[in-house]
């Protein structure tokens, strides 16, 4: 299955995908349950690493029943905040003399209304100067800054040398400065 498709397949398609020795797959329903995973213990646990242990656990369970996996009878992530839930309540038990309902919520750490608003701004401004780049500039500048690639492997997806890299993401970081820089302020970067 192309990675473009990961997108559009279901949780059920990507292990089955998995199961039949596809580590793309994998990466992709990893990506997709990991912050679903990881949030259902968070909650339940109230402490970072406890929380991490008991996802990395639930996801090794879905990696080892991949390959027994019977579609059709229960959605993955029904079944992994099951584990997860189970995962939690046997921590929490050992933990001597705690009570559940003593457990104080977990602070919210989800950004503002107002820090989610100026997020949003900042991604649609950096969208709107990559597109005044021309195009060449404009995929080394994504590949190297924002898919986080190395200039080898961006000059093998191009088709280019390195070196024809190196040049094409400095012009394009230095248009791409150049078209935001009026903006600081009102997408509330400062120099101080």
């Amino acid at each position: 299955m192309p990675r473009d498709s990961f997108q559009d397949a279901s949780d059920e398609a990507l292990l089955v995908l998995y199961a039949n020795g596809d580590p793309e797959a994998a990466r992709a329903l990893t990506l997709r349950l990991t912050p679903k995973v990881m949030g259902h213990a968070y909650r339940m646990l109230g402490e970072r690493s406890e929380a991490e242990d008991v996802a990395q656990e639930a996801l090794i369970r879905l990696w080892k029943l991949a390959p027994d996996w019977r579609q059709g009878e229960a959605k993955i992530t029904t079944w992994l905040y099951r584990v997860v839930a189970n995962l939690c309540t046997d921590r929490l038990r050992k933990t001597k003399g705690v009570d559940l309902d003593a457990i104080p919520e977990p602070e919210d750490e989800a950004a503002s209304a107002v820090e989610q608003i100026q997020h949003k701004s900042r991604l649609d401004a950096l969208q709107a100067g990559l597109n005044t780049l021309p195009e060449r500039q404009k995929q080394a500048v994504i590949l190297r800054h924002i898919e986080g690639l190395s200039n080898p492997e961006i000059a093998e997806i191009m088709e280019v040398g390195v070196e024809a890299v190196e040049s094409l993401t400095a012009r394009g970081k230095r248009a791409l400065a150049n078209a935001l820089a009026g903006r600081k302020e009102e997408l509330g970067y400062s120099d101080g």
